[in-house]
């Protein structure tokens, strides 16, 4: 992302003009290193998020809504004492740094006088600072004297800028043709030599000429009004950065830079929010999946010692067929095995303890109990299998989920399921269940579930004579085609067996096997899983996978 000099210089010459005059209404921190300032402006009012992370480091207004935490940081604590209903008097580039500053006349009960908040986009090190008649306040990220001994930010000490990395002003011609030296410079010579240009800006300038530049290129490049803000987009189809103007034929262009920053900067926080959750949920569940894993092979281990059961018994039948033979104080003897197909002998271990009769019983009773293990050890291997498999359903939704959406009730199966704590907020009463996948394709309405709530509700907004199709063997969404009393096409059955295959485990394979029957035929067990159903009088259809986005309606 271009968060440097030159790109900065204009986003603060656009927020000076968007800002000028303002009135901050309200402080927040949705996150740890951001802030959200709710500016009331001449057009209304807007949200600015200053934000110093090391990624998404940035200054720009805001459409998302995030939610705040219950207790405000101290820092936040800090700027509502002096910044509550202050008055933006003017919003800057400090120098041809990376640093934007926004200046304050404040009125509350703490203060009455005139503020600057400085805002450092400078990758690791971006920092909000607060100060007064150019001492520090306070600051986001503070350092101490033995952390940093060339920059200290804590309250009561002067605020300096960072130090120079002795690199060329481009805003200075004379400055550009002292490091150029007559010469042209490539795209790593400008990032290296010419202060506030990232490299992606110096690949713009370098495209924009059509090869190495000179100095005087590069200083009328930077000091140009003419600019066609954009986003530009990767080969598939994602925002990748945005720029204040782009030789970048895969762009969406905008009149205002503010307004392509949020943009891209939406869509950052949307797909980090989606990534975070489906993080958060697969984390919850490999956990369960992987216990419900040992559980089962410790079953199956005990299962297999039980497997001698019947040569227990078999030992004690011979015990007791013998004992004529047999006295106290034996440690063993040898018997022939009447009950094989072939006789043959068998050697039998004895307590010298015990009498014969004693021996014979405790076969029997350890035969007893290893059949009792067994009845319980199956029921509990049918239990685990069918959690397991419960598990990596709830797994394979998750892995197609493709937003926000896709995981908004997942995360309370998981919940109910007692693998995640169930959250501290409540939800607004208008917070809705999302809409199942919806296409259209032949004159006929295809329904496909997120997730195995969904696939539940689906389930019961069929009428009997609808097609219900799932994938033959392998964890997937229900999909159910609309007919609505009609014939439903071959060619519309595949297209849902395509998109059902796409929502499903199998979803790599080239080739997949989907069933389909009337919804008639489809039937939920009492007390059973979220998203299990049982089946009959089915086909089948072998498709490759496809999401046939084209065919979407939501």
């Amino acid at each position: 992302m271009p968060q440097d000099a030159y790109t900065l210089r204009y986003v603060a010459a656009a927020l000076k003009e968007k800002l000028a005059d303002g009135k901050i209404s309200k402080i927040n921190m949705p996150e740890k290193d951001e802030l959200s300032l709710i500016i009331y402006t001449r057009s209304g009012s807007v949200k600015l998020e200053i934000c110093s992370s090391a990624k998404n480091n940035r200054i720009s207004l805001g459409k998302s809504d995030k939610p705040n935490p219950a207790v405000a940081p101290n820092f936040c604590m800090l700027l509502r004492k002096h910044l509550q209903n202050a008055c933006i008097t003017d919003i800057r580039q400090v120098a041809f740094e990376r640093i934007v500053a926004i200046e304050l006349d404040t009125f509350s009960e703490f203060s009455n006088g005139h503020m600057t908040l400085y805002c450092e986009i400078m990758g690791k090190y971006s920092n909000i600072i607060l100060v007064e008649k150019g001492i520090i306040l306070g600051a986001l990220k503070q350092t101490t004297l033995e952390e940093n001994a060339k920059r200290v930010l804590f309250s009561g000490v002067k605020y300096t800028l960072p130090p120079p990395q002795g690199k060329a002003d481009p805003t200075s011609l004379e400055a550009l043709r002292a490091i150029f030296g007559g010469r042209t410079g490539d795209e790593r010579f400008i990032c290296d030599n010419v202060e506030g240009i990232a490299y992606s800006t110096a690949v713009e300038i370098c495209s924009y000429y059509g090869g190495d530049v000179t100095a005087e290129q590069v200083f009328e490049y930077v000091n140009s009004d003419d600019i066609s803000p954009c986003v530009t987009y990767s080969e598939k189809g994602e925002p990748n950065d945005f720029k204040a103007r782009s030789v970048l034929k895969n762009v969406k262009k905008f009149d205002d830079i503010l307004d392509a920053q949020r943009e891209y900067y939406d869509y950052v926080y949307i797909k980090r929010t989606f990534e975070d959750a489906k993080r958060k949920l697969s984390t919850a569940l490999h956990g369960a999946v992987k216990k419900a894993e040992k559980r089962l092979a410790q079953i199956n281990a005990k299962l297999l010692e039980c497997e001698a059961a019947d040569e227990i018994r078999l030992k004690g039948e011979l015990i007791t067929a013998n004992i004529y033979r047999l006295e106290k104080g034996m440690a063993g003897f040898e018997a022939d095995d009447y009950y094989s197909e072939q006789p043959k002998k068998i050697r039998i271990e004895l307590d010298r303890q015990l009498t014969p009769s004693q021996n014979a019983q405790k076969y029997f009773k350890r035969y007893a109990k290893m059949k009792r293990t067994v009845e319980a050890l199956t029921a509990q291997r049918a239990e685990t299998e069918e959690k397991l498999d419960y598990l990596l359903s709830i797994d394979a939704h998750i892995c197609a989920a493709e937003c926000i959406f896709d995981l908004k009730e997942t995360e309370g199966e998981l919940v109910a399921a007692d693998l995640l704590k169930k959250p501290a907020e409540k939800r607004k009463k208008t917070d809705e269940a999302a809409p199942l996948r919806e296409y259209e394709t032949g004159g006929f309405t295809v329904y496909v579930g997120r997730n195995n709530a969904q696939n539940d509700r689906l389930l019961k907004a069929l009428s009997p004579d609808d097609l219900w199709l799932h994938v033959n063997r392998f964890h997937s969404s229900h999909a159910g085609i609309i007919a609505n009393g009609r014939d439903v096409p071959d060619e519309v059955i595949l297209k849902a067996a395509e998109i059902c295959a796409f929502y499903s485990e199998a979803r790599e394979r080239d080739k997949v096997t989907v069933d389909y029957t009337k919804k008639k035929f489809v039937k939920k067990p009492p007390k059973s899983n979220p998203g299990f159903v049982i089946y009959t009088d089915y086909t089948n259809i072998i498709v490759s996978p496809d999401a046939h986005r084209e065919l979407a309606k939501n």
